[in-house]
């Protein structure tokens, strides 16, 4: 099943899983030991951020190391970059109010 990178983040657990594994490679274990579940847990989780091409999968030796697609974040990035744009628009229009009532009270 093709999952959509948005599921892949929707996790709070995925995402730590994508802060651990976009400074270094790791395996299964090692991404593990840095959460209070299971190595299946972090497996199923894992799964699904390979579905979502999130993460690449590297064999070396016995182990399997995940490191992060970073170029597949820019999907995300770019489906933000359109609501980042309306935010500014509306911060700066807030920031002209308050100007206009702060120099009314001068």
């Amino acid at each position: 099943m093709r999952r959509d990178i948005f599921q892949a983040i929707a996790d709070p657990k995925r995402r730590a899983i994508i802060a651990l594994i976009a400074l270094q490679s790791m395996t299964p274990n090692a991404i593990a030991e840095n959460f209070k579940t299971s190595r299946q847990s972090i497996s199923k989780h894992l799964r699904i951020l390979t579905e979502c091409e999130l993460v690449n999968q590297e064999q070396q030796g016995r182990e399997i190391y995940y490191s992060l697609k970073i170029e597949k974040m820019k999907e995300i990035d770019e489906w933000l970059e359109q609501y980042r744009k309306i935010w500014e628009t509306r911060f700066d229009q807030l920031d002209e109010v308050l100007l206009t009532i702060k120099n009314k009270k001068k």
